[in-house]
């Protein structure tokens, strides 16, 4: 098949992306805007696979869409790009709306057209495959889980227009027919995880003898999820899932916010002890909590597991080993984004 995968430069777009090329037949397209947390050196490894092909656009833009739709031909569309940082959508939100509600309207109404025009079995297994978030429900308490059912409850402008972009792609599938698939997933992390984010943010910080900012109490609980584990599903998914069916896609790996700093920090003690001897866990600072912090997400993935035999191959032992050691083995990939976002942010580019 033709797989065009939007936001294919980030951290799960380009996992998905390395994954179909190394591992499929299929043909791939990059689109990708290349925004400060998209980078071609993710995708180093396959650029110069016969199945691999990068086009640089922003889904914002009818035209470029319309364009790289046409000359592509996909079978399936993958629409992972948006802007996923929930700090950066509270001090500003615009972006947000923009990417992720009205990229998501420009590329549903692109895909329909495409998808019309198409013949008839060719039409019949198209599929616009929206990969979104479990923050789209909202904080669950001490027990219980999501499901597909869960209502919607957004806290933040990034988890609120993730839900509105959500809600787009099903009325699309319900309002005009077109074969939408729909994948809300727990808190990633893996290789290639841009540095703003906890785990590798902890990482980073860590290695360079900097404090490592905790927020509150650091009781607040994620499910963690491989990137491999979670491409995974996305393959699995927009092979064998129902159109109009939505899946959620989880690690089974609640763990407290502070826990996994600890995690990480012994780790590193063994991998690269400090240099003065003392525990990496010396570095943690708790800081002020972020507004509407969401206390605990917790994903059911039965439904995914049941009916397309999908199951996590990580547990969060072994994954998070394998994180951390690849930090420490890739520090040019990290550290360049590292100095590149600070040099940014010197000169008031607010990245």
């Amino acid at each position: 098949m033709r797989i065009l995968v939007t936001g294919g430069a980030g951290f799960i777009g380009s996992a998905l992306v390395r994954h179909l090329v190394n591992n499929t037949d299929h043909e791939v397209l990059n689109f990708d805007k290349l925004t400060y947390a998209g980078t071609l050196t993710s995708l180093a490894s396959i650029a110069a696979s016969p199945n691999y092909r990068f086009k640089q656009g922003d889904v914002c833009d009818e035209g470029a869409v319309v364009a790289a739709i046409a000359d592509f031909q996909p079978d399936v569309i993958t629409h992972l790009a948006a802007e996923s940082h929930v700090d950066r959508s509270i001090d500003g939100p615009s972006a947000f709306i923009q990417t992720n509600v009205v990229g998501t309207y420009t590329m549903l109404a692109a895909a329909l057209d495409y998808w019309r025009k198409l013949p008839a079995d060719r039409a019949q297994n198209f599929r616009f495959h929206h990969i979104s978030t479990d923050e789209v429900f909202g904080s669950l308490g001490e027990t219980g889980y999501f499901t597909e059912t869960t209502p919607y409850d957004p806290r933040s402008p990034y988890s609120a227009s993730k839900a509105g972009s959500d809600h787009l792609v099903s009325a699309w599938g319900h309002t005009f027919g077109l074969p939408i698939l729909i994948t809300n997933c727990s808190n990633n992390y893996g290789p290639y995880h841009f540095p703003e984010k906890l785990i590798p943010l902890m990482i980073v910080k860590a290695v360079a003898g900097d404090p490592l900012p905790v927020y509150g109490n650091g009781t607040n609980v994620r499910d963690w999820l491989y990137v491999e584990d979670h491409v995974r599903a996305l393959q699995c998914v927009f092979e064998k899932g129902a159109p109009g069916q939505t899946y959620n896609v989880g690690g089974n790996s609640e763990r407290r916010n502070i826990d996994v700093v600890n995690t990480v920090c012994q780790i590193l003690d063994r991998l690269q002890p400090r240099a003065d001897g003392k525990n990496y866990a010396r570095q943690i600072t708790y800081v002020a909590d972020r507004p509407g912090h969401d206390q605990r997400y917790a994903i059911d993935a039965a439904k995914i597991g049941n009916q397309l035999g999908w199951r996590p191959v990580e547990t969060f032992e072994s994954g998070i080993e394998k994180t951390v050691a690849w930090y420490l083995s890739n520090r040019e990939w990290w550290s360049e984004i590292v100095e590149r976002n600070h040099a940014a942010q010197r000169r008031g580019l607010g990245v």
